[in-house]
């Protein structure tokens, strides 16, 4: 599967789509922060393992998401293809972002340790609220992959590959949780998400390699020009 570049991008995208989602539902479950004190330097501290076992969590789905996005840019080659490849873009930036910004997860654990949570608190402020790590790798780049991605499932849907339902589950599990604190609320609409991104996932890997080379849609079918091409030159679709 490795050396067919077909199969082997089709299966990727349909699993991570599947994977990532999962990855962050679970690490907003296990993160101590999100059931206990809501300073991180505090929560971290009543657990280290589960706050090490988030961060992890949290730095794969979203570093995978990344990767996933590429095959969900792919569904938009012959339409709402300027929107697919603008969201796509905002949205690997966003998720490539938000994981690298993981990093002050154990800085804020070891503060905890050692200062009480006040000066903790202050000191990891004083760290991190400089204008170069806010504006070159905060704002507003952490706010793109939750942002761009319910935009390229819109691209998806017009794209004719997904129903309404897709980006509208999507953007209310996503953006529906900037309303509330994050916490026990987060949970229920970081798990929507899980299901619409599976969903397509799932329909990825049940594509023929034909289908996904030729950017397949329901409506319309193969391309009879592409599927020819193919037919007489299998390399095409390589």
């Amino acid at each position: 599967m490795v050396r067919d570049q077909v199969t082997f991008r089709r299966v990727t995208a349909g699993v991570l789509l599947i994977v990532a989602p999962l990855l962050q539902a679970i690490a907003v479950v296990v993160d101590p922060g999100t059931w206990g004190d809501d300073r991180e330097s505090v929560s971290f501290g009543d657990n280290p393992a589960l706050a090490q076992v988030q961060s992890v969590l949290y730095h794969w789905s979203w570093m995978l998401m990344a990767v996933a996005v590429l095959g969900l840019v792919h569904l938009t080659r012959r339409r709402a293809t300027v929107l697919g490849h603008v969201a796509g873009g905002m949205t690997v930036i966003g998720y490539v972002t938000l994981s690298g910004l993981l990093l002050g997860d154990p800085v804020e654990w070891w503060l905890g340790q050692h200062y009480s949570p006040e000066q903790a608190q202050k000191i990891f402020d004083e760290m991190v609220d400089l204008p170069g790590v806010i504006f070159g790798f905060q704002m507003p780049w952490m706010f793109f992959g939750f942002l761009g991605l319910p935009l390229l499932t819109v691209a998806v849907w017009r794209a004719g590959f997904v129903g309404w339902w897709v980006p509208l589950v999507v953007a209310a599990g996503y953006l529906g949780s900037f309303a509330v604190p994050y916490g026990p609320a987060t949970v229920p609409f970081w798990t929507a998400p899980v299901l619409a991104l599976g969903w397509i996932g799932a329909r990825i890997l049940r594509m023929r390699d034909e289908e996904w080379a030729a950017a397949y849609y329901p409506s319309g079918g193969i391309q009879p020009a592409v599927t020819a091409s193919m037919t007489k030159n299998p390399s095409a679709i390589r």
